[in-house]
C-alpha cells in the first residue's frame, strides 16, 4: 500500500474546505477499514495515522473498508501532534471526538470550513496532548446505559453531521 503525504491531504482540505479525519491510536485494522469506508461515503478528503500505535494498511482494513481505501487517500505522520499543529496553521479547525466533549455533535465548529476531525483509541479515548491540540471537544449524545460508541461508528455519526450541517439541513 502506497501512503499518502499528510501534508498533501491538508493542503487539500485547506484549499477546498475539504474533510480530514485522523486517528489517535485505533489500533484494530477493521476499524481503520470501516472508518476509511464511512470517510469516503461522506466525502472525506483523507484519512492520517500515526506511524506508531496505530492499525496500519492491512488485508483486513482494505477488506473491511470494501473499496473504499482504493478511492480515499490514507496518509501516515510521523508524529500526529505535529501533523495536528500544521493542520491548525493552514486554518483547518480540530475537532476532537470525546464523550465528555462539552460542545454536542450538533454543533461542530468550523463545519463549514477546512476540518480535521480526530477520533480516539478504542480503549483509551483521545490521548490528552492530542485533546490540547483541539479546537473543540465534540461529543455524541448517547443513552446512559450505553458507555460509548465502537471508533468507526462514532466516525460515521460526526462525518454524517458534518455532511448535514454542510448541506444546511437540520439533524433529525
Amino acid at each position: 500500500y502506497e501512503y499518502a503525504e499528510a501534508q498533501d491531504l491538508l493542503a487539500e482540505a485547506a484549499q477546498t474546505d475539504g474533510v480530514v479525519v485522523a486517528l489517535d491510536g485505533i489500533t484494530d485494522p477493521r476499524n481503520l477499514g470501516a472508518i476509511i469506508r464511512s470517510a469516503g461515503a461522506f466525502g472525506a478528503v483523507g484519512i492520517v495515522i500515526p506511524a506508531r500505535r496505530s492499525a496500519s494498511m492491512t488485508a483486513a482494513a482494505w477488506k473491511t473498508s470494501a473499496g473504499a481505501a482504493a478511492r480515499v487517500p490514507v496518509a501516515m505522520a510521523t508524529n500526529l501532534n505535529r501533523a495536528l499543529e500544521q493542520a491548525s496553521k493552514m486554518g483547518l479547525t480540530i475537532v476532537g471526538l470525546a464523550g465528555e466533549g462539552d460542545v454536542p455533535v450538533s454543533g461542530i465548529p468550523g463545519a463549514d470550513g477546512p476540518l480535521l476531525i480526530v477520533i480516539g483509541s478504542e480503549d483509551e479515548g483521545l490521548a490528552r496532548l492530542t485533546r490540547e491540540k483541539c479546537d473543540a471537544l465534540v461529543s455524541i449524545p448517547i443513552a446512559s446505559a450505553v458507555e460509548s460508541l465502537n471508533a468507526s461508528v462514532a466516525a460515521s455519526v460526526v462525518l454524517y453531521e458534518v455532511s448535514q450541517q454542510r448541506a444546511g439541513l437540520p439533524s433529525k
